[in-house]
C-alpha cells in the first residue's frame, strides 16, 4: 500500500517499521519538548499523513515507552482520520507524564507507534434489541 507523506523539514526522516514483522512504524518527536509532571503536551512529528480513505492511523504507545520515559497516551490511541491531511494538519502524539519529574524528549526520541487499520463505516439501522438483556456490565451470569 502506498500512502502520501509529507515531511515539514526535507531532511527529518520517513517513519520506519524496525523489522520486518512489526506492524507498527515509530513515531519520533521532531522538536526538543519538556513533559512537566502531570501534563499532557502534543509533541510534533514532523509528518502529514494522507490516511488511504477506509483507513485509520492509529497512534500507540511503544511498549517501552512507559517503562522508560514515565509518558503515556492518556486517551489510549490516538485517531488520525483520512481528512486529516492539509497542509497544516501535522500528526501530533499526545503524551502524559505520569511521573514526579519533568521528562525531556530531544528530536529524534521515538515516542509511538502508528498503524495503519482499515474501518468499515456504519450504516445505522434502527430496531428493538435483538437479545433479551444479560445483566451487569459485560456480565455473563
Amino acid at each position: 500500500m502506498k500512502v502520501r507523506i509529507t515531511r515539514r523539514d526535507p531532511s527529518w526522516p520517513l517513519p520506519a517499521r524496525e523489522t520486518s514483522g512489526s506492524a507498527g512504524f515509530d513515531l519520533a518527536a521532531a522538536a526538543d519538548v519538556t513533559i512537566a509532571p502531570g501534563q499532557i503536551v502534543l509533541v510534533p512529528t514532523g509528518l502529514i499523513i494522507q490516511v488511504p480513505d477506509g483507513y485509520l492511523l492509529g497512534i500507540f504507545a511503544r511498549s517501552s515507552t512507559p517503562l522508560k520515559r514515565g509518558l503515556m497516551i492518556p486517551n489510549g490511541v490516538g485517531v488520525v482520520d483520512a481528512d486529516y491531511c492539509g497542509p497544516e494538519d501535522e500528526v501530533k502524539v499526545q503524551v502524559y507524564n505520569f511521573t514526579a519529574a519533568p521528562v525531556h524528549l530531544k528530536r529524534g526520541d521515538r515516542i509511538a507507534q502508528g498503524i495503519l487499520l482499515r474501518y468499515e463505516a456504519p450504516e445505522w439501522e434502527e430496531g428493538e434489541p435483538a437479545a433479551k438483556t444479560r445483566g451487569g456490565f459485560g456480565s455473563t451470569g
